[in-house]
């Protein structure tokens, strides 16, 4: 496919890929770990019936995961083996070699290092030689990630650039602590998009805010345990959301746009899309399955129904995420998306 002079704005998705840890921890362990809840208060409270870890199951029912610091360690993937699993699904889709990505961008919740950007570390575990770096607003790093590169000249960018969003953040859980141990779930999540050549989907309008009053909201501590004000966060979360529905507007064009939200917890993407009256049958989620996975965990909606969308259709996607920040995208489906073969497993 040529370049194309595109509007300023543009950004062209090409392909996305996901992934999901192998150890599944599902509501019956954390009932053995007596740690006051039950299947049915987690249904009740989050709408999670499972969600996967890089930890093996043994050591969090061994060491509830006391000192963080060891969790490394113990993870039977690295965070860049999982951003690299999803990124080949993505160059899969996209049809593209990796030697014709020419940029990573990675953001999240929980990089391994400190230095250096996990990017680089992405890049290394794919092969992939070209200019790296981190750009991450916590929960909400996706959107935050391709609102900037839409607004990035066209002439400052490669041909394809390779976006990943890597979220092990059950190595921050303190399993003793009922209201956390029951959220997290580990993921990664890819997308290849471009300026200079069009793709079946494209990024229409995108935004970012913040309110850094709220910084201390949501914290994960250097060598710490994650921590939440919990009432806080989910009032947040909801007021947030749908106001971002409400800033997309005109760039949806429609009331039938299919909605992806932060992958929180059911309940509150539940409430969202009731308030912002978005049919049950146009809410896409998995946190139900994957519990919430962070940055990656939209970007993974979107990947895993990618056979769904068909050309005209829109795509709204809100995501909210420690800061406080908030971000969202209006996609448009420009081409209808083929099946995957081979794509479907222990991963999806």
């Amino acid at each position: 496919m040529g370049v194309s002079t595109l509007p300023q704005h543009s950004l062209y998705i090409h392909g996305v890929g996901h992934f999901h840890p192998d150890t599944v921890i599902d509501n019956r362990f954390l009932e053995d770990l007596d740690i006051g809840t039950s299947d049915s208060w987690i249904i009740e409270r989050v709408g999670i019936h499972t969600r996967r870890s890089v930890l093996p199951a043994d050591y969090i029912r061994d060491t509830r995961n006391a000192d963080p610091r060891a969790a490394d360690e113990a993870s039977e993937y690295t965070n860049a083996e999982c951003g690299a699993h999803a990124a080949r699904l993505a160059l899969k889709r996209a049809g593209i070699t990796a030697e014709q990505i020419g940029m990573i961008v990675a953001g999240g919740c929980s990089p391994q290092h400190s230095i250096p950007a996990e990017a680089c570390i992405i890049g290394d575990e794919l092969g992939i030689t070209a200019p790296c770096f981190d750009l991450t607003s916590a929960c909400s790093s996706f959107a935050t990630d391709l609102h900037v590169l839409m607004n990035m000249y066209p002439e400052a960018l490669p041909e394809y650039i390779l976006v990943v969003n890597v979220e092990n953040t059950t190595r921050t859980v303190n399993y003793n602590d009922r209201n956390t141990a029951v959220l997290w779930g580990d993921g990664a999540a890819a997308a290849v998009v471009s300026k200079k050549h069009q793709g079946p989907i494209v990024a229409r309008q995108g935004f970012m805010h913040s309110d850094p009053s709220g910084w201390d909201k949501v914290v994960i501590p250097a060598g710490g345990h994650f921590r939440q004000n919990g009432p806080a966060v989910q009032g947040f979360a909801i007021r947030k959301t749908g106001e971002c529905l409400k800033e997309l507007g005109e760039s949806l064009g429609t009331e039938d746009y299919w909605f992806i939200g932060h992958q929180a917890n059911l309940l509150m993407l539940q409430s969202v899309a009731s308030r912002a009256g978005v049919a049950p049958e146009r809410h896409l989620y998995n946190v139900d399955r994957y519990g919430n996975c962070g940055a990656a965990g939209a970007p993974g909606v979107l990947s895993q129904n990618w056979e769904r969308f068909r050309s005209g259709e829109r795509i709204a996607i809100a995501v909210v995420g420690s800061g406080l920040t908030w971000s969202a995208l209006a996609l448009e489906v420009r081409a209808d998306l083929p099946p995957d073969e081979g794509t479907h497993g222990h991963n999806t």
